[in-house]
């Protein structure tokens, strides 16, 4: 169990690194009048937040919350 707990941790690390990377680039998209860029993007950022959501669920820790 340790061992999946570790790999939920990396990739929700790398997950949240990645959402903060698209959600930068569409803002700069958005002040660089690239309305169509900005909107995929955040669309993107509201996918990758729910994918953590989804994740943090998932989890131990997230499941034990829940009890």
């Amino acid at each position: 169990m340790a061992t999946a707990r570790a790999e939920l941790s990396s990739i929700t690390s790398t997950l949240t690194d990645l959402a903060r990377r698209v959600t930068a680039l569409a803002e700069r998209s958005r002040d660089g009048a690239d309305a169509d860029l900005a909107a995929e993007l955040f669309a993107v950022e509201r996918d990758l937040r729910g994918a953590l959501r989804r994740l943090e669920r998932a989890s131990p820790e997230g499941r034990s919350r829940r009890s």
